[in-house]
């Protein structure tokens, strides 16, 4: 389990335990969009601004990862499915361990859809992913969601606490799961996840001040920190963005003092 631990350390801020990770997987799901065309000064803002990690897919890598900018730790995104596709919630497999391995990769993560018609095949492929990342002292991420026919309210609490709790129990190190919209409500997703929890973005928000809340709130709440794409990424200041939001997962700043480091 070493090998685990000294990888996690290159993701996880040592001094709090808190990540902000920055996926960059969405060229899959939803195509070529602002903020993702050129990947390397996008990654050394990132990297610049104090992300712990960026997040992508293995064809990215070569057109982005570790160029100018500081250092940061590289997960491999092991999922993917497109929006114009007939099964998009059905997430497959398209990389493996052993090719993150290979890459370099500090992490890898996989994603599911609790409450999908295929949610067996995935459950059976994390159940793999786990298996694999154990046996090769690997971190293993799992972005969970309740995302389905069945579900009508994919924010609903007990809903997401339970997608965020299979999660763990099949093995993921870190679950990536949607904040709930409130301190309370998000305190029981996180006690009940047991594993380390980040929260999503999402879609792009209405203002700077609606990310930070949602950040410090989740924080308040025992969360471990973000994985945020397009409210960081598809900002007009992308590295001050993610200043202000490392600022307040890493270095315990107030939402005001986050808040003027953009305004500035």
């Amino acid at each position: 389990m070493y090998g685990k631990s000294i990888r996690m350390e290159r993701i996880v801020d040592r001094k709090t335990g808190n990540s902000v990770i920055v996926p960059m997987d969405h060229g899959v799901s939803i195509g070529p969009v602002e903020g993702l065309i050129d990947m390397k000064k996008t990654v050394d803002d990132v990297a610049n601004g104090g992300a712990t990690a960026v997040l992508m897919h293995k064809g990215l890598i070569r057109f982005s990862h570790r160029t100018s900018g500081k250092d940061i730790g590289l997960i491999l995104h092991l999922s993917a499915s497109t929006d114009i596709g007939v099964t998009s919630r059905d997430k497959t497999l398209v990389a493996s361990v052993a090719e993150a391995l290979k890459i370099g990769a500090d992490a890898v993560s996989v994603h599911i859809n609790v409450g999908a018609e295929t949610e067996s095949n995935m459950l059976q492929d994390l159940g793999m992913v786990a298996e694999e990342c154990s046996d090769w002292g690997m971190p293993l991420i799992a972005m969970a969601y309740p995302r389905g026919p069945a579900i009508k309210d994919s924010y609903d609490p007990a809903a997401v606490a339970h997608a965020a709790r299979v999660a763990t129990e099949i093995g993921a190190d870190i679950v990536k799961c949607s904040y709930t919209g409130d301190v309370r409500s998000f305190e029981k997703v996180v006690e009940g996840t047991l594993a380390p929890v980040v929260i999503a973005g999402g879609p792009k928000m209405k203002s700077d001040l609606d990310i930070l809340n949602m950040v410090h709130d989740s924080l308040q709440a025992g969360g471990k920190g973000v994985s945020i794409g397009r409210n960081v990424f598809q900002h007009k200041d992308v590295e001050k963005m993610t200043h202000a939001i490392s600022d307040i997962v890493l270095k315990g700043a107030s939402v005001k003092e986050a808040y003027q480091l953009i305004k500035e």
